[in-house]
């Protein structure tokens, strides 16, 4: 060896005989996997006698130098078998092809689009984390805000605010539950499984995994790259759309605010959270929830990708398997979560205004129905044919729940009772309970239904939606750390092999 190459090994030796997380930022793109991929078949075909040992040195020494020369500023990343090899060749020339016994490119492509896949779904679990938290955070703040809650886009019934946010925080915990499933599929090594049905070569398929910190391998040699690499991408598209659809149906309910005169809630004005009409002095226009729509609009484009594309072909065809186009897939919900988490950040609720709302409309009237039935054995059916004969009256008289006569009430329910033949025959309750009947936050309050607004189910759901995220968090790392120890090992067990070289 001379000089020059030898000062070379010497580098080399010293940067990947560091930790990969201490390395310089590194791109985990194809062309790094590939290096991974190469590294890990001269440690173990050496290893195993599937390399002799004279040529191990000078073999590890070229993958080395593939992988520096990869590294530099503007320096070409192949990110593919055929178009690495060459590399390859030119550092150490023909006998490096030794390493490809019993490999092809169907198992090392599915192997790197699975282990890329994979960090983008923890990057999708990170944000999916900080975006649930603030969720959950702002619902404990407005555990005792009563707003209006809608269906069908018409004011229904009163509720906590922070019950409705963690409503919505239980979509997403359903999201992360999908990712970490998705997750477990995914963490599977094809590596060795070659085009479909393996090699005559006894390659450790089991040690190869774990160097490249997969959790396993894929059991079917057929399944590895011809089937279950294509419903990798279309898996994640499904979480995709289910985090865009989350994400738009609660910027929706609030840009249906903006539509009022008075909203009880709204964003922030400034900060690019608003802006003005260039011709309406008057107006703030939502900005933020406009472009967090429009990008969950992206990610559910996007997402319909990998389905249509993986749509009538015949199996392991490369169609849907595009690492950039499915690594942008993901990436917009992250852009739609980091969006969401903005909104939150941003929202000025008016308790005031959110309960001047509820009394100025009937959103308590089911109340009623229902303590007739509760507390005097009325049938729900005749309870609520009096409360919507209140109601219809109200609102041609245009009369508040507040200010609604007591002996409207009596006068009503006693034309109900007759036309109905109800027993009792008169309205039995009192004025007092009659109007506390109507009172958003008495019912709240008194909910006991089990998951509902009252105070101590939302203690409890609280709790409950804080351990699932600190679980979050910590599946994260776990699933972080062992991807981490396994390439760190890598480098430490391919760092001799260099010093053999050197």
């Amino acid at each position: 060896m001379v000089k020059s190459q030898v000062g070379a090994c010497a580098l080399l030796l010293c940067a990947y005989a560091m930790p990969a997380a201490a390395q310089k930022a590194e791109r985990r793109d194809e062309f790094f996997w590939l290096g991974e991929i190469n590294k890990a078949t001269a440690v173990i075909n050496a290893d195993e006698g599937l390399l002799e040992k004279s040529m191990v040195p000078r073999i590890a020494a070229g993958i080395s130098k593939v992988i520096e020369a990869g590294n530099q500023e503007g320096a070409k990343r192949p990110s593919t078998v055929i178009t690495f090899e060459p590399l390859l060749i030119d550092a150490a020339g023909v006998e490096v092809t030794l390493l490809h016994a019993g490999r092809s490119s169907q198992d090392m492509h599915a192997t790197y689009r699975a282990a890329i896949l994979r960090e983008n779904l923890l990057a999708l679990a990170d944000q999916l984390n900080i975006t649930s938290r603030t969720l959950v955070d702002l619902a404990e703040r407005h555990a005792d805000i009563i707003v209006p809650n809608y269906t069908n886009g018409v004011a229904a019934q009163p509720n906590s605010y922070g019950h409705y946010l963690l409503g919505h925080a239980a979509g997403l915990e359903r999201d992360a539950q999908r990712i970490r499933g998705a997750y477990e599929r995914v963490d599977r090594s094809p590596m060795g499984t070659t085009v479909l049905n393996g090699t005559s070569w006894p390659l450790n398929r089991a040690r190869m995994a774990e160097y490249l910190g997969f959790s396993g391998v894929v059991e079917n040699a057929y399944d590895a790259s011809q089937i279950s690499s294509m419903e990798h991408p279309v898996e994640a598209a499904a979480i995709v759309t289910s985090i865009a659809l989350h994400a738009g149906h609660f910027v929706e309910d609030v840009m249906t605010q903006y539509a009022q005169s008075r909203p009880w809630i709204l964003l922030q004005e400034g900060g690019g959270n608003t802006y003005v009409s260039s011709a309406m002095p008057q107006k703030r226009n939502p900005g933020l929830l406009n472009g967090t729509r429009e990008d969950a609009s992206t990610a559910l484009t996007l997402a319909m990708g990998p389905v249509i594309q993986a749509h009538n072909i015949t199996p392991g065809m490369s169609d849907p398997k595009s690492v950039k186009a499915n690594s942008a897939v993901v990436k917009s919900a992250i852009e739609v979560l980091e969006g969401w988490d903005k909104i939150l950040s941003a929202l000025v609720i008016s308790p005031d205004r959110a309960l001047e709302e509820l009394n100025s409309d009937w959103t308590a009237s089911q109340e009623l129905a229902d303590v007739l039935m509760r507390k005097y054995k009325l049938p729900f059916r005749a309870g609520h044919h009096f409360a919507s004969e209140v109601v219809d009256h109200a609102k041609a008289n245009n009369i508040k729940p507040t200010d609604f006569p007591y002996g409207e009430a009596k006068r009503i329910y006693a034309e109900a009772a007759k036309e109905m033949s109800l027993n009792p025959a008169e309205l039995p309750m009192s004025e007092e309970e009659f109007r506390g009947t109507l009172d958003p936050v008495a019912i709240v309050r008194n909910r006991a239904t089990a998951g509902g607004p009252q105070p101590a189910e939302m203690s409890r759901m609280l709790a409950a939606a804080k351990q699932a995220l600190d679980a979050q968090a910590a599946w994260v790392k776990e699933k972080r750390g062992k991807i981490e120890a396994s390439l760190a090992k890598l480098d430490g067990d391919f760092a001799k092999l260099l010093k053999e070289a050197n």
